[in-house]
């Protein structure tokens, strides 16, 4: 597994794909990437100041964008000062072409040639709030690059001279480059994802190593379950590689998460060889013992763990197919490794000493023995009083929880990335692809008059929202070439009337237009569909679903749907809808997961109320974590919603070993109180170990940049504490309250005989 790791083991540079391939918006996203192509990948800077306006400023810019050109993986640099062309008129071949405004040799060099050529870039509006906010003064490059080396393992060799570049930049002029774009988002959290799996790793290492040594007070304990989290962060990392994964936002809890997981399977052993040694003094009677008594629970809670995480493949998302399958796959096998490696270190070292079981004895575990005995004998109406209020705390709780999710929300609001983009947003309305595709159902008809003006009306409506930028379209296109036509005069740009069609119409055959590449990404071949491409603002999944509504008004108030389709796509889009279906199937994995584990405590226990009692006890965490979600303002999101799986699967583990001690007290004695208390007793120790080394080993991410790991950790750990709490106090309260309720029965059942009185 280790050399798995070492060969195959890669970070995902692309993004995950959250929606099925059956799914509506993605396929109208796969058809418009078949018609318009790809996205290019566009890293996008931005200045306050207006390169424009400043010789020496113009010069910097036009140099840092000429050696960004030079990075091998770039394709192209668009601004102001770079390569910035204009459609020019060619009479003698009838056409329109591109070309520069200015050559590279007749670059401004003194502040009188600025002035002239600022003059010529202002009189082309199609750059106007798209290179340069005219208001302002900010100004933005475009660089575009190659999408293969973008999603390869050598994307670092473009991306870490771009940023060199960037710093030399602001050195030189002391001002400070905005860097955005969904490429550059996407990298900048990608590079966070690696650095902080090796991270949470480490911290969740050390974590349990303290708290192992703080319980155990010894090295052989510690050093057996050290092994086991080991060999099972290894096997974790080997496996991703063995299926075929890569490494992404998800997928890297798995390490951290294994570590977590681990720890419970070696205190539940070594505890329990301890208290069999304590009382025999045979080391390898304990040990047999051991095995016998915790491995059957230690086999099913495993179980119940590997099925939390397995129900994520029921999802039709790959990115958490992928974690379900390793997740499940690494809890399954590291049952096999503690229930191996435990009783191998144990048998050869020496066996404890009367110092060595001191654990077993501590005074305040001892004190909180006795009172969780005196509680659930004596004041159980009071926990069941505290039951009702949690539940009525968690229905009030979960009325307030929010659905939401977009692009950055798992970044720190003081982040460089949200503070770049909110710069983006405020100066040109955002930059995240949002696509409009108008089908005509006629081939040729894009080319119709009242077409193109019902799509320039289509924008101008759209561009009045404060989250859409200026668009790119055929219209922009038909514009841009009217004021060609007449030779760059600025007032002219505008869609070609009926009138003047007669003169333009030997510049605008298909050949010229089509062959030239001319308007190309923005109609499909026939001329039947029309693309107008849009940045929009960074919204959440909510603000995005009132928005749709919106304005699909205003597209059938001019696109009759009886005549007309029309589509909004784009990733943006897409990635938005994927969060959505992630938070829905989700809850459905979750109760996929009770469903499951109900199954099993029927196979084990062949009673309903049994059912009932192990699943209402997991139920009440779930009910105050939702609350605290709640009552905390933490939406519901992927990474989010994550932890009700998770926490769910490993919290029933403790039920599973109270249920399994108690069955075999209940076997052994025949008498239901006196073996919830025995189970009570033995099992409470290390529930509440395990409880403590899971609250503080979730706890690491809270360290986490991203929101979503931090939420998961804070969540999870509050969700471990009330299930320790609630299996400590609530389900023995249940089971105490069943048998005085059948000693009722068996007591009111009995009939006294006729002749008793004889």
């Amino acid at each position: 597994m280790a050399y798995q790791a070492k060969i195959g083991l890669r970070a995902s540079y692309g993004v995950p794909r959250l929606l099925p391939e059956t799914d509506s918006t993605y396929l109208s996203y796969v058809d418009f990437r078949s018609e318009f192509g790809e996205q290019k990948l566009i890293y996008v800077l931005g200045v306050d100041k207006d390169p424009l306006e400043d010789i020496g400023l113009f010069t910097s810019w036009q140099k840092l964008g000429e050696e960004i050109n030079k990075i091998s993986g770039v394709d192209t640099v668009l601004s102001v000062a770079n390569n910035l062309p204009s459609v020019v008129k060619d009479t003698a071949l009838k056409k329109f072409d591109f070309s520069p405004i200015i050559s590279k040799t007749e670059l401004p060099k003194t502040a009188a040639e600025l002035t002239e050529y600022a003059e010529a870039v202002y009189n082309l509006p199609f750059y106007k709030n798209r290179l340069y906010n005219d208001t302002s003064g900010s100004s933005l490059m475009f660089v575009t690059i190659d999408s293969d080396l973008f999603l390869s393992n050598k994307r670092s060799e473009m991306i870490v001279p771009i940023f060199e570049q960037v710093e030399i930049f602001e050195k030189d002029t002391e001002l400070k480059v905005h860097l955005t774009g969904l490429p550059y988002i996407r990298t900048v959290m990608r590079d966070m994802v690696q650095s902080e799996t090796l991270l949470f790793i480490i911290l969740a290492f050390l974590v349990t190593t303290l708290v192992l040594f703080l319980f155990f007070r010894t090295k052989n304990p510690v050093f057996a379950s050290l092994t086991v989290v080991l060999i099972g962060v290894v096997w974790s990392l080997g496996s991703l590689p063995l299926f075929g994964y890569e490494v992404n936002v998800i997928t890297s809890l798995i390490p951290p998460l294994i570590i977590v997981i681990a720890v419970p399977n070696c205190i539940y052993l070594i505890n329990k060889y301890h208290s069999e040694y304590k009382s025999s003094q045979d080391k390898e009677a304990s040990l047999i013992k051991m095995i016998k008594k915790i491995g059957s629970a230690t086999l099913l809670t495993n179980l119940t763990t590997a099925m939390g995480f397995f129900t994520f493949v029921f999802t039709e998302s790959t990115i958490l197919k992928e974690f379900g399958i390793v997740a499940a796959f690494n809890v399954i096998c590291l049952f096999i490794i503690s229930i191996v490696t435990i009783p191998i270190i144990l048998s050869y070292v020496k066996p404890p000493t009367d110092r060595h079981l001191k654990h077993l004895d501590h005074s305040w575990v001892q004190a909180i023995i006795d009172l969780l005995v005196r509680t659930v004998s004596s004041y159980r109406k009071f926990v069941y009083l505290i039951t009702v209020v949690i539940v009525i705390i968690g229905v009030i709780g979960i009325s307030m929880i929010e659905t939401t999710g977009n692009m950055t929300d798992d970044l720190p609001e003081n982040h460089k990335v949200i503070d770049d983009l909110k710069w983006a947003e405020n100066q040109f309305k955002g930059v995240m692809p949002f696509e409009v595709v108008v089908d005509t159902r006629k081939k040729n008809y894009v080319k119709k008059d009242h077409i193109l003006k019902k799509i320039d009306q289509l924008q101008s409506a759209l561009i009045k929202r404060k989250e859409f930028s200026a668009p790119l379209s055929v219209v922009e296109g038909m514009k841009f070439i009217k004021q060609a036509f007449y030779n760059g005069d600025p007032k002219k740009y505008d869609l070609i009337s009926k009138r003047e069609k007669v003169f333009f119409n030997s510049y605008l055959n298909d050949n010229n237009m089509i062959d030239s590449n001319w308007l190309y990404s923005y109609v499909d071949t026939n001329w039947q569909r029309a693309r107008i491409n849009f940045n929009i603002k960074d919204i959440g999944t909510k603000e995005m679903d009132k928005l749709l509504v919106d304005i699909q008004s205003d597209v059938d108030s001019i696109f009759s749907p009886r005549k007309y389709d029309v589509a909004f796509t784009g990733p943006s889009l897409v990635f938005l809808k994927g969060t959505t279906y992630l938070s829905m199937n989700l809850f459905i994995s979750l109760g996929i997961a009770i469903g499951a584990v109900a199954l099993l405590m029927a196979l084990l226990f062949r009673s309903l109320r049994m059912i009932f009692i192990s699943l209402i006890t997991n139920f009440l965490p779930l009910i105050l974590t939702a609350a605290a979600m709640g009552f905390f303002e933490v939406p519901i999101k992927p990474s989010t919603i994550l932890v009700f799986s998770i926490a769910f699967g490993i919290s029933v583990d403790d039920t599973i070993h109270f249920l399994a001690k108690y069955r075999q007290e209940l076997k052994a004695t025949g008498h239901m109180g006196m073996a919830v208390l025995t189970s009570l007793k033995e099992t409470g120790v290390s529930m509440m170990y395990t409880s403590f080394i899971l609250f503080f080993g979730f706890s690491v991410f809270i360290s986490s940049d991203f929101g979503g790991a931090q939420s998961l950790g804070f969540l999870v750990s509050f969700t471990l504490l009330v299930a320790m709490l609630a299996n400590l106090f609530i389900l023995p309260s249940f089971l105490l309250s069943q048998h005085k309720s059948d000693k009722k029965k068996t007591h009111k059942n009995r009939k006294v005989p006729v002749n008793a009185k004889n």
